[in-house]
Formats: C-alpha cells, structure tokens, sequence
C-alpha cells in the first residue's frame, strides 16, 4: 500500500509526461518514484514516496471524518471563544466606567482597541516563520497561556499608560490564533469540508457575543475593593489560563503526529487531503515560496479585500455597546441589547457558509452578504437618536450583523487558493496583516466625542462596505482566468483540459456524478503532496 514504485514501472507515457513537465517551465518537476523525501509534505512520510494513491470507501471517509471533528473542533472552539471573549473584554468594560475610572480623554479609548492590531501587525511576520519552524500546537499552547496572563494582569492597570502597554502584548500573544487555525483547517480538512469549520470557529465571535455579555452583565453586579473593570478583568485572563493546558495535551501538530489516529487511519486522513492539492505541513522554509507571494496577484487582491472588511469590523466591535448606549439605554440594558447582534452573528456566519459549500462559490455569498451592512450604517447615518426611534435604530444596527459573515467567507476563499506551505502561511500572515490594518483604522475613526451619531465612523464604514464587492468581483475574474490558464498547461503536458475538481465533492456525490455521467477525468493527484505552490501545481484547481 505505502511501498514505493519500482522506476523500471514507469511506462512510456509516464516518461514522457515527465520529460514534458521538466521542459514546461510551468511547474517544478514531480519527484521519480525511487526519489528520497527531503523537501516534501510530512504526508510523505506516512504515504511513502511515490505511492500509489489509496482509494477511500465512503465509510472510511465519514469515520475519520468524525474522529478529526471530535478530536480537533472542540480545542480550536475553545481557543477561539477564549481569544475573543480576551480581547472584547475592553468593550465590556467601556460600559462599566473604565473610562472614567482609569482617566481616558480624546482618542485613547480608541488606541486600547487599535493598539492590539499593532502589535499583531509587528509580529505578524514573525510569527509567519515560527509557524513553519516550530511544532505547531505547542507554539499555540504557549500564546494561549500567556495572553491569559497578560488580561488578569490588565486588571492591576490604572491609566491609560498601564493599559494600552497590557492591551499591547495581549496583541503579540495573540496574534498567531486565527493563522494557526487557518493552518490547521487546510491540513486536517477537504477543501469542501473547510469552509463550514472556519465558519464554526469564526461563529464562536457570536457565541462569545453573547456569554460575554451575560457574564459581564453578571460581574458588573460586583461590588467591592474592585472596580467592576477590574473584576472582569481578572475573571477572563483567569479563565483562560485554566484552560489553556487542553492545547498542549490534546491538540496534534500534524496529522503525522495525531495520537488518536493509528497508521491505516493516518493514511485515510492524507488521502482525504490528496484532491486538495495543498499539501499539510512541511518544516523547510522556501524562499522561492516567499518571492511568488509577492509576485501573486492574488495576494493583493486578498490584502485588499481583508482590508475593506476589516475597517468596519474593528469599529462596530470596539464601539458597537457605546453605539447602542447612544440610543437611550443603561449600561445593563446596553449589554443586554448587544446579545441578539451576537445571536444574528452566529446564525449569518453559519448560514453563508452552508450555502457557500451547497452552490461550491464564494465569490456571490460574500457580493450579496456585503449589500446589508450598506443599507444599516445608512439607516444610522440619517436617522436621529430620539427616544421613539429606539427600535429603528436596534434594528438597523442588528442589520449591520451580516458584515459578520464575510471575514470567515474571505479567510476560507484566500485559504483555498493558495497551495505550497511557506506560501500558504506567508499569505494568510498577509491577509492578516490587512486584518490588523484595518482593524488599527477602524476604531480611530469612531470618537468618543461623535457620540451618540458616530458619522465619522459610519461614513468610513459605508465607503469600505460599497468597495468590497466590486474587489469581489474583480477577484472572481481573476481565478476564473487562472483556472483557465491552467487548463492551457495541462493541454500542454498531454493532460485532460477539464479536471472535475473532487476536493468539493463528498466520495458519494463523487461516485454518483461518474455514474451519472461517465465523466472520468479527474485529475490523478500526484503532485499534491509536493508542497508545490498553486500557480506551479497545473493540477490545482481555484474555487471562486
């Protein structure tokens, strides 16, 4: 099953094939079967080099399925609700006189907010090359428990001095989350797989939403030698310190190294990822990698988009309770009113991604899920903030919920197109770095002087919502002619024009489409595990 292919099996057309990809110069050429493994995926050294692909029964499919969902899911939910519930504690307490208590004037309010993304921003890069060097879940432990450290000590903070240096380092720790679990998404999960589970991850943002605010709404009703900010504070990073141990114990760094998985299942596991073409996780640092990231149209088509969407965000985010106490309500009531956005959150995000997987693009989920926000920051932009109008403006504001949506779909669509591990990590450190951008933009542009209209931040909002499709669309033209050019190269090395694209297809619906229509030409895969990038890969097939 694992055992390498003796180099006398080749056939003629097996060497002309490899004659062909050597002289393209379109793609690097496949290793021979008798090749050793030195740079390639760790899949290879489970697989074997130069094995045969293993065809997979539906069954063994839905049972590793199950195991990786039971095994993997619960720690990213965990972790991700850890990380959120951290990192809005500052917008809980805005409500609960941190303002006041710690001195804040002007802008700096806005700064405690911003100052996380620039610290993401800094160490973005960095974190981008100990992602591939290091083991994976052991460098995620170590973030995990130390931001915990880093929110309890906020609490001991009494000025704006205090505060923004403790928010500055709960941005460094935190900066490698959602980069680890786009990384380990794209090696634990099939293309069609993948975009549900980043929604579900992305969804805990909601399910944090919403305890959060129950939770503070509870600690806000404790009085005694703390200040309400403190307490919450302090119950947070507390909580997370506590559970940041199920990182290090149950959370593998590669399928290769999954304790719940015994070899045969391991085999099942990469070959599940084989029609991917992406690869799992290699520990050599490529540099040609690195240059074809910026040489990648795509990369700025990502950075752009993860921009327009990210301005908003980090906006509503740090001031969505303020805004909402801008209609008329008290700081319980404020929190309480947050609860349905975070419910709206959870419901939307899932619902895109669904529907996303169903229709198998992205591109027409992300333009329609862009249009409500546009009419929300309107209806808030001209209407007043009179008593009557409160249960216009809630609902406006709740129709901003399906900006939620579109980072996760946005995170899920740049993953998927992008092969080869230094490229795939360099660029989802880039999309992150114009997440951190936008997201350092979007609260300065809210003052706590424009309350209760916030209009600077609303049009700021209404521009970045109006751009985001139209770099939609233009982004969907570019992978459709890239998946045409592709077509071109494997005309070239004797290879069908049409590849069907299984990554997006359950085995059943694989076997029922052969069966249906006799169609045949499914791309053989070889190359996947070859840490080749997309644009070298003719086989890679992009989803737009």
């Amino acid at each position: 099953m694992t055992g390498a292919t003796s180099p006398t099996a080749l056939d003629k057309g097996d060497e002309e094939r490899y004659e062909k990809t050597i002289s393209s110069g379109f793609v690097s050429p496949p290793p021979l079967p008798n090749q050793a493994f030195v740079t390639g995926d760790a899949a290879l050294e489970i697989l074997g080099q130069g094995a045969p692909p293993r065809e997979i029964t539906e069954e063994e499919n839905k049972a590793i399925l199950r195991k990786i969902d039971r095994w993997i899911l619960p720690v990213i939910l965990m972790v991700y609700f850890l990380q959120q519930l951290d990192k809005s504690s500052l917008s809980y307490t805005s409500v609960f006189g941190i303002v006041q208590e710690t001195h804040l004037v002007g802008t700096q309010y806005s700064w405690l907010t911003s100052i996380v993304y620039v610290a993401q921003l800094v160490w973005q890069p960095i974190s981008s090359y100990l992602l591939v060097r290091l083991p994976l879940s052991k460098y995620l432990f170590f973030h995990v428990l130390m931001w915990g450290v880093i929110v309890a000590s906020t609490s001991a903070a009494h000025n704006f001095k205090g505060l923004i240096a403790a928010r500055f380092f709960l941005g460094i720790f935190e900066a490698t989350v959602a980069p680890c679990f786009i990384t380990i998404t794209q090696m634990w999960w099939r293309r069609r797989e993948q975009t549900l589970r980043l929604a579900y991850w992305y969804a805990m943002n909601g399910v944090t939403g919403m305890v959060g605010s129950l939770l503070t709404y509870g600690l806000g009703h404790i009085h005694g030698k703390l200040n309400s900010y403190q307490v919450i504070f302090l119950f947070i990073g507390l909580l997370t310190i506590v559970c940041s141990p199920f990182v290090y114990f149950i959370l593998p760094d590669s399928p290769a190294k999954a304790r719940f998985l015994n070899h045969d299942e391991k085999i099942i596991a990469f070959e599940r990822l084989r029609a991917n073409n992406q690869g799992t996780e290699s520990k050599v640092w490529k540099w040609e990698q690195v240059a074809e990231v910026f040489l990648d149209v795509k990369t700025y088509l990502w950075f752009s988009l993860l921009f327009l969407c990210a301005v908003p965000s980090g906006g509503i985010s740090g001031f969505g309770p303020l805004i909402i106490q801008g209609f008329g309500f008290n700081q319980f009531n404020t929190i309480l009113f947050n609860i349905p956005f975070s419910a709206f959150q959870v419901i939307i995000t899932l619902a895109a991604a669904t529907i996303s997987t169903k229709i198998k693009l992205k591109w027409p989920v992300i333009f329609v899920a862009s249009l409500p926000p546009i009419a929300g920051a309107s209806a808030l932009f001209v209407l007043g903030r009179g008593p009557e109008l409160r249960a216009k403006l809630l609902a406006s504001y709740y129709v901003l919920s399906f900006f939620t949506a579109l980072q996760p779909m946005l995170y899920t669509w740049s993953s998927q197109n992008t092969a080869g591990h230094t490229k795939k990590t360099c660029t989802t450190g880039i999309v992150f770095i114009a997440q951190c951008a936008g997201n350092i933009l979007g609260p300065l542009v809210y003052k706590t002087q424009d309350k209760p209209y916030y209009k600077p931040g609303l049009t700021c909002d209404l521009i970045c919502w109006i751009l985001l499709p139209i770099f939609t669309l233009i982004t969907a033209g570019y992978l459709a002619y890239l998946n045409k050019r592709h077509s071109d190269r494997r005309v070239a090395l004797g290879k069908p024009a049409k590849i069907v694209d299984t990554s997006l297809e359950t085995v059943k619906e694989g076997k029922r489409r052969v069966a249906e229509t006799n169609e045949a030409d499914e791309a053989l895969n070889l190359q996947s595990f070859e840490d080749l990038t997309d644009l070298k890969n003719e086989d890679f097939i992009y989803v737009y």
